[in-house]
């Protein structure tokens, strides 16, 4: 087995196929084709289906072993680079859309500053599939929704934020500073996904005060629970970076007493060494939020002994 058989296959996998993976390594479809089948004829498995050009059961997993092996061959490169010079390498980052808004930009223009050499992958998503994204090695950390149950992966408490009711301003409860969870369970609400960390923290509020809420709708991420609310298909409870400032004039979010914060957290790979591009971006990501007005407004930093 060699790594360029490997390199060939997730290539494949990235760009949908064996000609559009020719074009991006420069050279033929039939040379592609005979790496696959040799490393086929090394494992003794088939890891693609060529009629659907789609990974078998077994090329699923030998292309998430490969993924793995890629990334620790990058974090070697990165780290034996910074002895030498500049912290150079290729850091993904996966990130959920409401904090994504706020940090993303900060990441950028001190990484563009400061670590030029660095270059930075920012994938958004929802904390499900981020975090199916760190298991297979697809991104080398994720700032996500905590707590996380999966014993894979190991946390690093990062931020706060105030959970709140979000109605549109002509609401009679818009005018009010907070209201209680009691308050919402005559409504049909838009809820985030059960067994999720945000859903986790809203159940064991409402079960400790003996309230019931009501789902109108489950939604797996809380930037399409937010564009349903504010397209008017149901009042929701969201984090305070849930508002877009460009709405802020028609709507509001109004806090909710005996709701816990969301906990936002930054998460990795348990069995892997971070390499030292990415040690870099992740202090870069805690030294900023430590910058006057960069935090939101309803934010709060975790402290480490917590």
């Amino acid at each position: 087995m060699e790594l360029k058989q490997l390199k060939i296959l997730l290539t494949i996998v990235d760009h949908g196929g064996f000609t559009s993976a020719a074009d991006v390594l420069g050279t033929v479809q039939s040379n592609i084709s005979s790496h696959i089948a040799k490393l086929e004829r090394e494992l003794g498995v088939t890891l693609i289906n060529r009629d659907l050009i789609a990974l078998t059961q077994e090329g699923e997993i030998v292309a998430a072993r490969a993924q793995r092996i890629m990334n620790e061959i990058d974090a070697l490169h990165s780290d034996l680079a910074a002895f030498t010079k500049e912290v150079s390498g290729t850091v993904k980052v996966g990130i959920i859309g409401t904090t994504a808004r706020w940090v993303v930009p900060e990441l950028m223009e001190t990484i563009n500053k400061y670590y030029p050499k660095i270059k930075l992958v920012i994938i958004e998503g929802t904390s499900t599939v981020l975090e199916s994204y760190l298991l297979v090695g697809q991104v080398d950390f994720a700032i996500l929704d905590l707590p996380i149950s999966n014993k894979e992966l190991t946390t690093v408490e990062f931020f706060e934020e105030d959970l709140c009711l979000a109605i549109p301003v002509d609401n009679p409860l818009s005018n009010r500073e907070s209201v209680e969870l009691s308050e919402l369970s005559d409504l049909p609400l838009l809820l985030p996904l059960r067994n999720t960390g945000y859903r986790h923290e809203i159940d064991q509020a409402s079960k400790q005060t003996g309230v019931k809420l009501h789902p109108k709708l489950e939604v797996d991420g809380v930037r399409l629970i937010a564009s349903l609310a504010f397209a008017g298909y149901g009042p929701a409870i969201l984090p305070i970076t849930g508002l877009p400032p460009i709405i802020s004039d028609r709507w509001r979010l109004i806090k909710v007493n005996m709701l816990p914060r969301r906990v936002v957290g930054i998460v990795y790979q348990k069995r892997e060494l971070p390499s030292a591009a990415t040690r870099t971006v992740v202090e870069v990501l805690q030294d900023a939020v430590h910058r006057p007005n960069v935090l939101p407004s309803g934010l709060y930093l975790c402290h480490p002994s917590r």
